[in-house]
């Protein structure tokens, strides 16, 4: 229930549409479709076999290979930058939330000095033929004060500030006793938001208009398909979807019984993920079709995209209805809240985790506190008039771009390195059988193959980043790549590291798991090496050829 909480968060609710939006819907969702059955719905698996097998956190599990150490350091240094604005994100909700009590929700109609608005409640023009609705002036103009660029940051807002804080004071009463307690939390975090969910879809595909937007949403347009930069997005997308290369999936399956069923959990966990998103997407797309119907304007051109959308899209259509709206609201901006508490309690527990693994004596309240605070202190950045561009640029580098390239060298640690048979014999003692063809030729072959083809093609024919149609300065780039540094160097020094640690011996002799690797159980440990010392003998004895060998297995 911790993954689904996990994994059925903000990615699918806030990311997903504005990531399909900017992809051009239907070009997104067919390479989404497909990313997530090769790359995501493997790798997903993989991590939670590592975590299972070894009840390891993310740093720890790479006694498999100690060369790929650096890995999980890597990973950590994502799982900040991504906790700092999930938790801004929170903020935003939160605010939104408070401002849903008011006898009149303040985004359903246009205020004076909003020229070229029309009201999300009606449709209506408050000054000539208004082309931006008032849920977007309310976000972009009072709630965010939004700048250009060339502007700076400005001063944070006081009330964006207080809201951050509260956001961070639910999730330290969350993490301070430990992932058992937020086990118990789970159940609410992960069926609440279904409800709402499901009745803003009812709302928003009644929509006029609403058609057009959600056809936008599911037709293919073939052109785009083959872009690098959609495939690109895909991969991150289904990473920050399910999760997976994040730390979360691994340190939560390592609380899991030795013998628990982890391939059942991946199918259920997978296919909720893709559903929900699904569901946010045709509820998304269909308020940008009502939107387009309104404005007049195209789809593509009805709201300015970024990761904003959701604070566009959703209180526009919670403005369209017709029975206490204000209840709608405060339902739906509490579930935003909820999944956003969700995801980033999961982060939080794995950075805890990797101090905890090397400071066992340093209290759990007492980490989660010091996490807590330094990264409110990071997170006020957002809470300024340029907080969305900072927001965008460490989610392009701090997020996605770390993760993805840091994602490509685990697989080839796991499948190739430690080598993908005696990964699946450890599966079959765990669980009792072994993986099927499908997954073995997944992580041999198709699940790299695609993020290493993927990351370079993209990097080949990278594009200046941009918010709202306005490129960075390059201070903001030396800032984004000074932030990728921090994720990616860890992988070569922790190889550098272990070489050192390591020169008496063969240089090989890094890539070989260490002798802690396998079950933390004693008892388990040791039947273990009697089961894989039964597999060595009997592969010795067999007589395959090196292909058939490659394909099914020694």
């Amino acid at each position: 229930m911790s993954c689904v909480a996990f994994s059925v968060g903000l990615g699918n609710v806030w990311r997903f549409p504005y990531t399909a939006y900017q992809n051009g819907g239907g070009a997104f969702i067919i390479p989404y479709i497909v990313v997530l059955i090769i790359i995501g719905k493997p790798f997903y698996y993989m991590e939670m076999i590592l975590g299972q097998f070894t009840s390891r956190s993310c740093v720890q599990i790479w006694s498999v290979s100690p060369a790929f150490q650096g890995i999980g350091y890597g990973v950590t240094v994502s799982v900040f930058s991504v906790i700092t604005y999930y938790c801004a994100l929170m903020a935003l909700t939160l605010f939104y939330m408070v401002a849903s009590f008011q006898s009149v929700l303040p985004w359903a109609y246009c205020w004076h000095e909003w020229e070229g608005c029309f009201d999300s409640s009606t449709g209506s023009g408050a000054s000539g033929n208004g082309s931006i609705s008032s849920a977007e002036f309310y976000f972009r103009n009072f709630v965010l004060n939004e700048r250009g660029i060339e502007d700076g940051l400005g001063l944070p807002s006081w009330k964006l500030v207080l809201a951050l804080l509260v956001s961070w004071v639910f999730v330290y009463v969350v993490i301070c006793k430990g992932v058992k307690s937020t086990g118990k939390a789970a159940y609410f975090l992960a069926l609440f938001p279904y409800v709402v969910m499901i009745s803003l879809l009812i709302r928003a595909v009644t929509l006029e208009g609403a058609g057009e937007g959600i056809k936008f949403l599911f037709e293919p347009q073939w052109h785009k398909i083959l872009d690098p930069e959609v495939w690109y997005a895909a991969v991150t997308q289904s990473f920050f979807s399910l999760g997976v290369c994040f730390g979360a999936v691994t340190m939560y399956s390592s609380y899991n019984n030795f013998e628990h069923n982890v391939s059942r959990d991946c199918l259920i966990v997978t296919s909720l993920d893709l559903i929900t998103s699904l569901i946010a997407a045709t509820t998304i797309f269909g308020i940008l079709g009502n939107l387009a119907h309104t404005s007049g304007n195209d789809i593509e051109q009805v709201v300015r995209g970024g990761t904003g959308l959701a604070f566009v899209s959703y209180p526009e259509a919670l403005a369209k209805f017709d029975v206490v709206p204000q209840l709608f609201a405060v339902l739906f901006f509490l579930m935003l809240f909820v999944l956003g508490i969700g995801t980033t309690v999961a982060f939080c527990n794995v950075i805890i985790s990797i101090i905890k693994d090397q400071f066992p004596h340093i209290k759990q309240w007492k980490i989660a506190a010091g996490l807590s605070i330094f990264a409110f202190l990071v997170g006020v950045v957002y809470c300024t008039p340029g907080g969305q561009y900072i927001l965008n640029l460490v989610d392009y580098f701090g997020g996605t771009f770390i993760i993805v390239f840091l994602a490509s060298f685990e697989v080839v640690a796991v499948a190739w390195v430690y080598g993908v048979d005696n990964f699946m014999d450890d599966v079959e003692f765990m669980v009792g059988h072994r993986p099927s063809l499908y997954w073995r030729f997944c992580w041999c072959y198709l699940t790299p193959l695609s993020l290493f083809t993927i990351l370079i093609y993209f990097l080949i024919n990278m594009t200046p980043l941009t918010y709202n149609d306005e490129y960075y300065p390059i201070s903001a780039y030396a800032a984004g790549w000074t932030l990728l540094a921090l994720g990616v160097i860890p992988f070569p020094l922790g190889i550098i590291v272990v070489g050192i640690r390591n020169r008496d011996k063969a240089c090989t002799n890094i890539f070989k798991p260490s002798a802690d690797w396998g079950p933390k159980d004693p008892k388990k440990y040791n039947e273990w090496r009697d089961f894989k010392q039964s597999k060595r003998i009997s592969r010795a004895c067999a007589n395959k050829s090196k292909v058939i060998a490659a394909l099914f297995g020694k």
